[in-house]
């Protein structure tokens, strides 16, 4: 009985320490996936409703750096465009809204010159 009543102790106290060495464990990885998610960086995020955002991402290894511009809702993330840094801006170095290759004066503007010119409305 005394032997039997040992293996339950042990048993229980294993059971005990399980989420303890699952947590320790956990930590121990995400030290290590820290210096990954380096090679990522948010450069910009705007609000375009009350749960919906445009962020631009750059990503990948110094040498072939990426833009992503993404779509963030609280279901899904959609990659909107990618573009390689090097067509953006010669050097590695970040970029900032002013050395993107079209950069339209207001939104409204571009929508005016999609539609067909200032003046003309979608219906009329």
């Amino acid at each position: 009985m005394t032997q039997t009543l040992l293996v339950v102790v042990l048993f229980v106290g294993a059971m005990a320490m399980l989420p303890w060495l699952v947590r320790r464990l956990q930590q121990r990885q995400g030290a290590a996936g820290t210096a990954a998610a380096g090679a990522s960086r948010v450069l910009s995020a705007v609000a375009v409703g009350p749960h919906q955002r445009v962020v631009t991402v750059e990503v990948g290894p110094e040498h072939a750096r990426t833009l992503l511009v993404l779509g963030v809702t609280a279901q899904n993330v959609s990659c909107l465009h990618t573009m390689p840094v090097s067509s953006a801006q010669g050097s590695g170095s970040p970029v900032s809204a002013g050395d993107l290759p079209h950069q339209p004066s207001s939104f409204a503007q571009e929508i005016a010159a999609a539609v067909g010119g200032p003046g003309k409305t979608p219906h009329g």
